[in-house]
């Protein structure tokens, strides 16, 4: 798991132990090693201590969903667009009412949804995911790092509650029947002109 603090690997492990949905990719294993290496240091050779932590997963064959949309309107067949669809949609509703304390990813975007070689979704990358109350709202500025999938209230005052992650959801699929670049492009136009595009 490279990239992820301590807070974020935590959150990783925790939240996949916690899982446990066909539409959520499951943790297989977990490493954590400590070695002593000799390294230089202003010339001269010192003992250096390094952790690595690996988190093991389900191999998903068909990469992250980033990798299958295109510029162009329903790029990939319906019945897949369907499928990944519905997929995402049953595995966030998983996360938010189907385990004992909901848990809101606040980074759900199409690379953090991985595909099977059936090009059935999976949700990955809890990193920043939190555990809420259902009806909670606050206020912080350490979430998602990709605006386009923020919500607007996230993104003027800060604030999360739960509608966050279905905010992202629904720029994802705008994103697979509309194209990649289609939240900036049709953001603005009547719902009926955009059925229309689409």
């Amino acid at each position: 798991m490279s990239g992820l603090d301590d807070e974020e690997f935590k959150n990783e492990f925790n939240n996949l132990m916690r899982v446990g949905h066909q539409n959520t990719i499951p943790l297989v294993g977990y490493c954590h090693h400590i070695a002593q290496v000799l390294v230089e240091h202003n010339g001269k050779h010192v003992s250096a201590r390094v952790e690595e932590r690996y988190l093991c997963s389900e191999y998903m064959e068909g990469g992250n969903l980033d990798k299958h949309l295109s510029n162009e309107p329903c790029a990939l067949a319906w019945h897949t667009c369907y499928k990944i669809i519905r997929g995402v949609c049953e595995g966030l509703h998983y996360l938010h009412k189907g385990v004992e304390y909901p848990i809101y990813h606040l980074e759900l975007k199409p690379t953090k949804i991985l595909l099977d070689k059936d090009m059935m979704p999976k949700i990955g990358g809890f990193g920043f995911s939190r555990l809420f109350d259902t009806t909670e709202t606050f206020n912080t500025s350490e979430v998602a790092r990709t605006s386009v999938y923020m919500p607007p209230e996230y993104i003027s005052k800060w604030q999360i509650t739960p509608k966050f992650d279905v905010f992202s959801l629904g720029i994802i699929i705008l994103q697979i029947m509309a194209g990649k670049e289609s939240y900036t492009k049709y953001a603005d136009i009547p719902p009926k002109e955009f059925i229309e595009h689409v």
